[in-house]
């Protein structure tokens, strides 16, 4: 096992997804200690065509941007099903089971969050909106202006959720802890 001193000494670069059927975000980071910054962020679009269309085009494209920017680990959001909505949830299990693919056999070790997990560990919340979750990645990343569309804060966030629960407890032995204040 490394020391933390190497690890510390190491860049680290993640690339998140937030996986969708028409709109798949992703966002690439590289951390060199406590130093995070942004590599890239964007989305891959597959409207309009069949399913199965739409899911060669996402994998090509998730593909593309690994292919792109080398990161050495992937961090994907986890399907969150609503009782309302089966079909829906069905449909986003098939999007991110090809970005989970295409994870595999490019060699990188996938790690997955709840949607829940993703907005505590960023806002303090596990029920924060889109633009609290876009100026949290803001904020995070040190961005003059928070990113644009949302689908890409949300990967960038699932991006900074590894780093702050997988990769900075191995650089620095501690993870952050968020605590919620309550209202009386």
């Amino acid at each position: 096992m490394e020391r933390p001193s190497t690890i510390a000494a190491t860049t680290h670069r993640v690339v998140g997804f937030d996986p969708g059927l028409n709109i798949t975000g992703y966002g690439v980071i590289e951390c060199h200690g406590a130093t995070v910054r942004l590599v890239e962020a964007g989305t891959v679009r597959s409207r309009g065509e069949s399913l199965e269309d739409r899911l060669h085009t996402i994998h090509s494209g998730v593909r593309e941007v690994i292919e792109a920017f080398k990161p050495g680990a992937m961090a994907i959001e986890q399907v969150f099903a609503h009782a309302k909505f089966p079909k829906a949830a069905l449909l986003l299990a098939h999007a991110r089971g090809v970005i989970c693919l295409a994870g595999v056999q490019a060699g990188l070790a996938v790690h997955h969050y709840l949607p829940n997990r993703v907005k505590g560990t960023l806002v303090g919340s596990g029920h924060a909106g889109k633009a609290q979750i876009q100026v949290a990645v803001q904020r995070e990343l040190a961005l003059a202006q928070p990113p644009e569309p949302a689908d890409a804060a949300d990967a960038l966030a699932v991006a900074l959720t590894d780093y702050h629960l997988r990769l900075r407890p191995l650089l620095f032995g501690t993870s952050i802890v968020r605590i919620r204040s309550s209202r009386a």
